[in-house]
């Protein structure tokens, strides 16, 4: 082979070396997983007289009732599954509710609870007196959501933290120098005695803060051709600015609620830090399934940091359905909206339950669940 031809031969395989290493780059991350599809068979198979859905605490959340229901086959299918997560959505095209048994990695899932503000629950963070509003915008409310938390969410962290990959907090806002010192973040993990220093130091800030805002208005100016457009600019049906939540109220850090059991590896991640932030994040760990819980279903828990509109993107959610609540205003109890939110939701999102988040044994030699 002459000089020419064993140049160009050389050129050409740099070339395609070159193209390979483009080619690879472009390929998709699976973060430690072969990239890989499979094909999925759709088979609906109807399910005889099913039971209702969400209906171990008709207490938080309405039961969900559809006359047609379909079993489908798995899902998400890990090797070395050792959790399992049976999961629903509705389809008006399949006239009816989908189910589906998955098998998933504990070690690949976080379980992220969406804005468990600490308010109105002993720490010193409380609502305005007498018309502040804030979280689910009453005492009562929020009194009601703590007990959810106790109830509901709390047992299922306890359950999984030993478990998954992460357990990780979402808050309002960014990191005051006072989480710091509280949280571990995707920054700091801070030591014992910081943690010590930084309740204190929380505890000082929250009560010395006066709580008292004005009043609610006492007269109106009508005019006298719209007197319910004028009514309402006056008098609207939610108001958290200074008039009421007092100056500096949203300026306090938030803490978690004392209704959670923290874990020392339990993650707080501040929205302001932003979604590629947590994106990154939790893609470091090595996590590829999201089980979703927190407040409020139709605002915080769909659309902000780590709300479902982001996370679905780049993670397998499961919504759990009754591990949430949404906003309840005119009613006593937030199982309507959190039932008919959820259910919405159900169009385009997976809906799980905490009943159906079981521990596979995989000490046993014959199939079967932890948890029973």
């Amino acid at each position: 082979m002459n000089r020419n031809a064993l140049t160009t031969l050389c050129l050409s395989s740099r070339k395609l070396h070159f193209l390979t290493l483009v080619l690879l780059a472009a390929l998709p991350k699976c973060y430690g997983q072969e990239a890989s599809t499979r094909t999925y068979q759709n088979k609906l198979t109807p399910i005889e007289h099913p039971q209702p859905l969400l209906n171990d605490y008709p207490e938080f959340v309405q039961p969900v009732i559809e006359t047609v229901r379909f079993e489908a086959p798995r899902l998400v299918d890990n090797p070395n599954a050792d959790l399992a997560v049976r999961a629903w959505r509705f389809s008006y095209n399949a006239h009816g509710i989908i189910e589906m048994p998955n098998r998933l990695r504990a070690d690949r899932t976080a379980v992220i609870l969406v804005h468990p503000w600490g308010i109105d629950d002993g720490q010193g963070w409380r609502t305005p007196e007498p018309a502040g509003v804030a979280d689910f915008c009453t005492p009562t409310k929020n009194h009601l959501a703590g007990r959810h938390t106790r109830t509901v969410i709390d047992p299922l962290l306890k359950r999984l933290r030993p478990h998954v990959g992460v357990v990780l907090y979402s808050l309002r806002g960014h990191e005051y120098p006072v989480h710091q010192k509280l949280y571990r973040s995707i920054r700091h993990n801070p030591s014992a005695e910081e943690r010590a220093a930084g309740r204190r130091e929380l505890h000082e800030i929250l009560h010395r803060f006066d709580y008292h805002g004005a009043a609610l208005p006492q007269t109106l100016k009508l005019s006298g051709t719209q007197p319910v457009r004028d009514y309402f600019q006056q008098f609207p049906g939610l108001d958290a600015g200074s008039k009421y939540d007092h100056q500096g109220f949203w300026d306090l850090p938030i803490p978690i609620s004392s209704d959670v059991t923290m874990g020392r590896e339990d993650v707080v991640f501040y929205d302001e830090d932003g979604y590629p932030a947590l994106r990154d994040f939790l893609q470091r760990q090595q996590i590829h399934h999201v089980l979703l819980t927190g407040y409020a279903t139709d605002m915080c828990f769909c659309s902000t940091t780590a709300g479902y509109q982001n996370l679905s993107r780049d993670f397998n959610v499961f919504l759990v359905g009754d591990a949430t609540l949404a906003t309840f205003p005119a009613n006593a109890s937030p199982r309507y909206a959190t039932n008919a939110h959820i259910s919405y939701a159900s169009l385009n999102q997976l809906i799980t339950q905490v009943s159906w988040i079981r521990l596979l044994d995989t000490t046993s030699t014959q199939p079967g669940l932890k948890n029973r």
